[in-house]
C-alpha cells in the first residue's frame, strides 16, 4: 500500500481523534466531579453546532477572516456553557444525591426536550455551515492533498489538552476538580462550596461539548440526530481512558481515531464492532480504564435508604392485580383493533421491563444494553421463520429465549466481573456490538433494511388471538420470574446487591448467581423480542439500539425499581403516555421529556414506589396517634 496514503489516513484519524477528545474531555470532567452519567452531553454538542451555524455566518459577513470564524466558534461554546449552567441550576442540582440511574433518566429527558427545541427553532432540514476562511484549500503532503482545516483540528486537540492541564494544575478551580474527582465527600467536608463547583464544572463540560460541535460545522451539517451519533463514541473514549481522567480521554481518543481510520480499510465489514470490542476488552482486562481509578467508579445505582424492601402481595393487592389483568384481557372484547395492538405492545414491553428489573432491582446489575437480548430474540425468531429453515412460529418462539439466553450467558460471563458504572458501561459495549453486527452483517440480517415477512402461524394470525397468545406467554414468564425473586436464589441476589462482601463472607458464590441471573433475564427479554417480531411482522437493528434500552430503563424507573410490579406499571404508563402524546403534536418528545423529568423530581421512587410509600405512611398514622394518646 502506498506509504503516502497511509500517512493521509493516519492524519485523518488524528483529526477525528482531536474532535472526539474535545467532546469526551467535557464528559469525563463532569462525571469525575458530579458522578452524573450525563446522557445530555451529546445535546450540548448538537447545540454547539446549531448555534455556530447561526452565529459564524453573521460574523463572517462583518469580517471575512479566520479570526471571525474562530471567534464565532468560541462564542458558540460559551453560549452552550451557559445553557449547561441553566440545566445544572434548574435540574441537576436537585438530583446529585439520587442514584445514578435516576440521574441518567433525567438527562435522557433533557435529550428529548433539546431535540424537539432544535427542530422547533432550526427546522428538520440539515444546515451546512461555512468553511473557515483561508482554510478551504488542501495542503500537499507526500504527493497527497489533505484539507488544511483538518490540520487545524489536529492542532486544536493538544492545545485543549494543554489548556486543561494548566487549568487543573495552576488554578484553584482545577485543583478542586481534581480533588473532587478523587473524593467528592472530602471536598465538601473541607468547606468547599460544592454548588458553585458543580455549576462551574457543568459550564466547563458543556462548553467543551459545544466547542466540539462548533468546530464540526465546516465538516458536517448541523442536524437533529448529531447528539445520539456522538454520545456513544464519547462514552467509549471516556470509559477506555478512565472515567474522570482527561489524559486518559486523550490517549483513548487517539486509539479510537486510528482504529476507525484504518479499521475501515482492514475490516470494512466490522468497523462498528471494533470500537466497542476494544472497549469491552479494556474493561475486562483493566476494569477502571487505562488511566482510571477504582474510586471513580463508586456511586449508588440503587435507591436511597428508606425505600421498602421487596415484599409479597397482600390479599388486597393480589385482588387488585387480578382485576388489572382481567381488565387487560378484556381489551379485545371491548376495544377496537388499535387498542388491541397497544395492549399487545404493553404486555411485551412489560415482560422486557420486568426482566430488566430482575437485574437492576433484585440483582443490582445495571444494564445499559438490555435491548441487545430483546433484539437477539427477535432476530432469532425472524430468521428462523424467513430463512432457509422456514420454521413455524412455535419453534421460533422457543428459539428466541434460548438464543438470547446464550448471548446473555456469553456477555454476562465478563460483565459480572465488574461493578458500578463500569459494569453498566460494559453492558453498553456488548449491546452496541450486537447492534453493529445486526447493522453490518447485511447478508444475514439485512442491515438497516432488516427482515420482513415475520408473521405468526395461521391459527394465531388474528389480532385478538395473537393478543391472548402474548398475554399467556408474557404473564407466565413474569409469574415465573416473580417466583424466582422470592425463591432462595432471589434472596441470594438481593444479599449480594446489598453487600457483595458480606454475601461472599458467608459462603455465597456471588459471581455465579449474578451470571445465572443475567442469563435468565436475557432469556426473558429474548422471549419478549420474539413476540414483538411476530406482532410487527419485521425486525431491524433499532430493536438492539441504545434508545430502546433507555426506554426499558425508563419503564423500570418510572414504575419503581424497588417494587416487584413497578416495571409493569412503568411499561403501561410510559407506553400509554407515548401513545397518547404522539398523535397530539409533532413535538411529542418535548412533552415526553418534561413528563420524565417531572416524574424523577416528583416520584423518585417511581409510581408504584410512591403508592407503596403512601400506603406505609397511612398505615403508620394510627399507630402514631395511638402512641401519643
Amino acid at each position: 500500500m502506498d506509504p503516502s496514503f497511509l500517512v493521509i489516513q493516519a492524519l485523518s484519524g488524528f483529526a477525528s481523534a482531536s474532535s472526539l477528545f474535545i467532546i469526551a474531555s467535557g464528559l469525563t470532567i463532569v462525571f469525575g466531579v458530579t458522578r452524573i452519567v450525563n446522557f445530555a452531553h451529546g445535546s450540548f454538542y448538537m447545540l454547539g453546532a446549531y448555534i455556530a451555524v447561526t452565529i459564524v455566518p453573521r460574523l463572517l459577513d462583518l469580517s471575512y477572516s479566520p479570526a471571525a470564524f474562530f471567534l464565532g466558534v468560541l462564542l458558540s461554546a460559551l453560549l452552550v456553557g451557559l445553557i449547561g449552567v441553566a440545566v445544572e441550576v434548574l435540574l441537576l442540582r436537585r438530583i446529585y444525591r439520587v442514584p445514578e440511574l435516576f440521574q441518567l433518566l433525567a438527562t435522557f429527558g433533557i435529550v428529548l426536550i433539546v431535540e424537539d427545541l432544535v427542530l422547533k427553532v432550526w427546522g428538520p432540514v440539515d444546515i451546512a455551515g461555512p468553511r473557515a476562511p483561508s482554510l478551504r484549500h488542501g495542503v500537499e503532503i507526500l504527493g497527497q492533498r489533505f484539507p488544511a482545516y483538518e490540520l487545524v483540528l489536529i492542532a486544536v486537540g493538544p492545545l485543549v489538552l494543554g489548556l486543561l492541564w494548566l487549568l487543573m494544575h495552576r488554578t484553584r478551580f482545577g485543583v478542586l476538580i481534581r480533588a473532587a474527582t478523587q473524593d467528592r465527600e472530602m471536598v465538601g467536608a473541607l468547606g468547599v462550596n460544592q454548588a458553585r463547583l458543580f455549576t462551574l464544572t457543568l459550564f466547563l463540560g458543556a462548553s467543551l461539548a459545544g466547542l466540539g460541535g462548533a468546530l464540526q460545522i465546516p465538516r458536517i451539517p448541523a442536524n437533529a440526530h448529531m447528539d445520539l451519533s456522538v454520545i456513544t463514541d464519547a462514552f467509549v473514549v471516556t470509559v477506555i481512558g478512565g472515567m474522570g481522567s482527561v489524559p486518559g480521554a486523550f490517549v483513548a481518543a487517539l486509539i479510537i481515531g486510528q482504529l476507525q481510520a484504518f479499521g475501515i480499510l482492514i475490516f470494512p465489514k466490522v468497523t462498528l464492532v471494533l470500537v466497542f470490542a476494544l472497549m469491552a476488552v479494556v474493561l475486562v482486562v483493566k476494569p477502571w480504564g487505562l488511566f482510571g481509578r477504582p474510586e471513580a467508579a463508586s456511586g449508588r445505582v440503587m435507591p436511597p435508604e428508606g425505600i421498602p424492601a421487596l415484599r409479597r402481595f397482600r390479599p388486597a393487592e393480589t385482588a387488585l392485580a387480578c382485576l388489572a389483568i382481567l381488565a387487560l384481557l378484556a381489551v379485545p372484547l371491548v376495544g377496537d383493533a388499535y387498542k388491541v395492538k397497544v395492549a399487545t405492545e404493553i404486555l411485551i414491553f412489560a415482560l422486557a421491563a420486568f426482566s430488566l428489573q430482575f437485574l437492576v432491582g433484585v440483582g443490582g446489575l445495571v444494564s445499559f444494553g438490555h435491548a441487545a437480548y430483546f433484539g437477539i430474540g427477535a432476530y432469532a425468531a425472524g430468521l428462523l421463520v424467513t430463512g432457509p429453515f422456514k420454521a413455524p412460529m412455535e419453534l421460533a418462539l422457543v428459539a428466541a429465549p434460548l438464543a438470547a439466553g446464550l448471548g446473555a450467558a456469553l456477555f454476562g460471563f465478563f460483565i459480572v466481573r465488574l461493578s458500578g458504572i463500569y459494569l453498566a458501561m460494559l453492558t453498553l459495549a456488548f449491546g452496541q456490538i450486537v447492534y453493529a453486527v445486526c447493522f453490518q452483517w447485511v447478508e444475514v440480517t439485512g442491515g438497516d433494511n432488516g427482515v420482513v415477512g415475520v408473521w405468526p402461524s395461521s391459527w394465531a394470525s388474528g389480532r385478538s388471538t395473537y393478543f391472548y397468545l402474548v398475554a399467556a406467554l408474557s404473564l407466565t414468564a413474569i409469574v415465573l420470574l416473580r417466583r424466582v425473586i422470592y425463591a432462595p436464589f432471589g434472596y441470594t441476589l438481593r444479599a449480594a446487591r446489598d453487600s457483595a462482601t458480606r454475601a461472599e463472607a458467608i459462603g455465597l458464590d456471588v459471581r455465579t448467581h449474578r451470571w445465572l441471573a443475567f442469563t435468565l433475564a436475557g432469556a426473558a427479554a429474548g422471549l419478549a423480542g420474539g413476540l414483538y417480531a411476530f406482532m410487527k411482522g419485521s425486525i431491524d437493528p433499532t430493536l438492539t439500539g441504545i434508545p430502546l434500552s433507555i426506554d426499558f430503563l425508563v419503564m423500570v424507573l418510572v414504575g419503581g425499581i424497588q417494587t416487584v410490579m413497578g416495571p409493569l406499571v412503568g411499561a403501561a404508563f410510559f407506553h400509554a403516555l407515548k401513545d397518547a402524546v404522539m398523535p397530539l403534536t409533532e413535538f411529542w418528545r418535548l412533552l415526553l421529556g418534561i413528563a420524565i423529568i417531572a416524574t424523577v423530581l416528583a416520584f423518585p421512587r417511581g409510581l408504584a414506589g410512591a403508592a407503596e410509600a403512601l400506603r406505609g405512611r397511612r398505615a403508620a398514622t394510627p399507630k402514631t396517634v395511638e402512641a401519643s394518646a
